[in-house]
């Protein structure tokens, strides 16, 4: 038996509207940046090199440094954290410091060039003055911005984090939630005047001929309601247990249907401490007796089976359940189905990788259950 492949993985590629939003920040930075830089020279321009006050020009030149290196430091280390902080942890401090260095020199550049312009020192000493203050603002500008990029990493983390734990509480409660529709559709289907009545005439019918199997069929209705009722809630339970539950039920219609209905379970006993979701191959095996035995003069012929599988150097559990009745169609399953109760766990629990199939082989309806081990 063959287990079909995972599915091709989705890429998912940073978007191009994300990409221009980051272009866009950093334009506006950029804009900003300069807009001030130069209502800061024509301020200086205005106001005459020799009518600031000391205080006065060491404020304007502050300014005029911070403004040309912390904006596009802010913008530059907030892409470059978002983008690489998850790819390459270890790289990236260095990268944010390559960053913050060139933003601090790119700065003193455009902050002395600024100032040649204005007037407050001469052209000649343009290289000697940017020689003195580039080291002092590319020191200042790791200090701070480290410290802030350090804060934002750990505070970006923590957002993280947060939402995935949000987000895997919403599918731990969906799925207590499915699980509790899959015991309650469980519960209803064996409580079901019709299923019920027709198991206890059953009863009835056996207990003057054969009181052992009256007994016996009275047992497995305890045993079956009892498991509807307690299934794990932590989401799995073992397929030994499932198949317990299984033959119970098989065992229950076989009663009512006689030689209409015949089963065969061939799965290995290796498997029997394998995690399944509770109900779901008894949710397969009552489809097939609903809607094949029932509906047929003939009854059917109902197989499970079970096996490992090894697909692209992984190993994957198959659980199927087959009949000889004309089959159906996964598209023409509701949600309110029990089929759609099972594939929406089955999505939850396992995600792309846990498959639910229905096809057609050697006249028989096939209803594969495959997820990884």
């Amino acid at each position: 038996m063959i287990c079909d492949g995972k599915p091709p993985a989705q890429n998912l590629p940073e978007g191009r509207g994300q990409s221009r939003n980051y272009g866009a920040r950093i334009l506006r930075a950029i804009a900003i940046a300069a807009g001030a830089a130069l209502l800061i020279a024509l301020l200086l321009l205005s106001l005459g090199k020799y009518r600031l006050s000391e205080t006065g020009r060491t404020l304007l030149t502050a300014f005029v440094y911070s403004t040309l290196i912390a904006l596009p430091s802010i913008v530059l280390l907030t892409r470059i954290s978002h983008r690489y902080g998850d790819r390459f942890p270890r790289l990236i401090v260095l990268m944010q410091a390559m960053v913050l260095v060139c933003t601090a020199i790119a700065g003193s550049l455009g902050a002395d060039l600024i100032f040649l312009i204005a007037g407050l020192f001469p052209r000649s000493d343009y290289w000697a003055q940017f020689r003195g203050s580039a080291p002092f603002s590319v020191v200042i500008t790791l200090m701070f911005g480290l410290s802030m990029a350090t804060y934002e990493t750990l505070r970006y983390r923590y957002q993280a984090a947060t939402l995935e734990l949000r987000t895997k509480q919403v599918e731990q409660e969906r799925a207590y939630k499915l699980l509790a529709e899959a015991q309650l559709s469980s519960l209803e289907s064996r409580i079901h005047p019709h299923f019920l009545f027709n198991t206890l005439n059953s009863i009835a019918a056996l207990i003057p001929s054969n009181p052992q199997l009256a007994e016996d069929t009275v047992g497995k209705l305890a045993s079956l309601l009892r498991f509807s009722l307690n299934a794990n809630h932590t989401g799995l339970v073992p397929l030994s247990k499932e198949l317990k539950v299984v033959r119970d039920y098989l065992e229950i219609e076989k009663t009512r249907f006689g030689p209409r209905l015949s089963y065969e379970i061939a799965v290995p006993a290796a498997l029997n401490d394998v995690k399944v979701p509770p109900l779901a191959l008894q949710s397969l095996v009552e489809n097939s007796v609903k809607h094949v035995v029932s509906q047929r003069a003939q009854g059917a012929r109902i197989q499970v089976r079970g096996s490992i599988a090894s697909v692209e150097d992984s190993d994957r559990i198959c659980l199927e359940v087959l009949d000889d009745g004309p089959g159906f169609s996964l598209d023409a399953i509701t949600p309110e189905h029990g089929l759609g109760n099972l594939i929406a766990r089955i999505e939850l629990l396992f995600g792309p990788a846990g498959r639910l199939q229905v096809t057609r082989e050697n006249e028989m309806t096939v209803v594969r259950f495959s997820f990884p081990v």
